[in-house]
């Protein structure tokens, strides 16, 4: 039998062919698209992201609940989650040096918490203007560039806080507000929630609305020993009938000095957040009733909906996580007693 040698040479050339341009195909694919996530997947649902949690601070039980329910959507979702804050909650360059830090280290998404709502623009926009989304929670930001805000109606908050007070009040009196700190727009809104239902009330007088707490517990009670002191009796009774603080520090820094000074109980007392050492206060009588918010569910829903508008899905612009009035009377109601004491790892 005689064998085409040109004919055979031919065949060979053909299969390196064939060969060559299906491999080089694939590569060609992959490389203009998203590559493929771990297992192959070219789905960019299934891409792994890494999302920066930034919040306001690091050592209030309300944020150890925020990462929480962050870690619980990452682990959800296949995402990493990298949560970092500020020590103190009046550190605002740290909070923009953080912001800058992720945005040059690209991470996928921020979820931000912005200590003040002016100061953490600029940096904001710069993470924004690197294609990397910025969702933020807890408190406003002033920048309409920003993808979601996720929080709670803080508005709508301070009018549950002063409607209860106009009611432990009887609809007469004197009362107190003692502030958080200026530029904090989540506190702003909860002060002037309260303070327009007050407002309405002339039968109740404001003696103090003006004066500021401070970022931590230490400060809001030396502010409240210096401010309630200016209100003592001759008899050691304290002037107000009424006292309103707007978040978890505040309210702490208030219910150490209405102790010190056996006021606690005598006094209407109307807080915001919760902590172990707020809760034991409610159950003692010394706090009246508190304004609770979800924070497990600010840092679940914040982290699902960064993924989501990621993976090119439709998202809420606003995304109201609630607020609750707790008494005395309704806290161990089920429903309740899960925003009392919200998963805080």
């Amino acid at each position: 039998m005689r064998f085409n040698g040109a004919a055979l040479l031919a065949g060979l050339a053909t299969l390196v062919l064939v060969g060559c341009n299906s491999g080089g195909d694939t590569a060609s694919t992959s490389g203009a698209s998203t590559p493929p996530a771990a297992g192959g997947s070219t789905d960019s649902s299934k891409k792994s992201f890494t999302i920066a949690v930034i919040p306001k601070g690091s050592t209030h039980e309300y944020w150890k609940s925020v990462k929480a329910g962050a870690d619980a959507a990452g682990k959800e979702l296949g995402v990493t989650i990298q949560f970092k804050g500020p020590l103190n909650e009046n550190d605002k360059d740290d909070q923009i040096k953080l912001v800058e830090t992720f945005t040059t280290s690209k991470v996928d998404g921020i979820v931000l918490a912005p200590l003040d709502d002016q100061a953490l623009v600029k940096p904001v926009h710069e993470a924004v203007g690197q294609t990397i989304p910025v969702v933020i929670i807890d408190s406003a930001l002033k920048s309409d560039e920003t993808s979601s805000f996720v929080s709670t109606d803080n508005y709508k908050g301070g009018t549950i806080a002063g409607e209860e007070m106009v009611k432990e009040l009887g609809d007469k009196g004197s009362l107190i507000m003692l502030r958080y700190q200026k530029g904090s727009a989540s506190t702003d809104e909860r002060e002037k929630g309260f303070m327009d239902v007050i407002a309405k009330h002339p039968g109740i007088k404001v003696l103090s609305s003006n004066e500021e707490a401070g970022s931590t517990v230490d400060s809001a009670q030396q502010k409240s020993e210096s401010l309630l002191g200016g209100f003592k009796n001759p008899d050691g009774s304290l002037q107000a009938q009424g006292i309103y603080c707007p978040n978890e520090s505040s309210t702490f820094g208030m219910l150490r000095v209405l102790e010190e000074n056996k006021w606690a109980g005598k006094v209407k007392f109307v807080g915001f957040d919760s902590s172990p050492k707020l809760i034991d206060g409610l159950k003692a009588g010394e706090i009246n009733a508190l304004v609770v918010q979800d924070p497990y569910n600010m840092g679940y829903q914040s982290v699902k909906t960064i993924v989501n508008l990621l993976n090119k899905k439709a998202i809420e612009k606003r995304i109201d996580t609630g607020a609750t009035l707790v008494t005395k009377e309704n806290m161990n109601d089920p429903k309740i007693a899960k925003l009392v004491t919200p998963p805080t790892e």
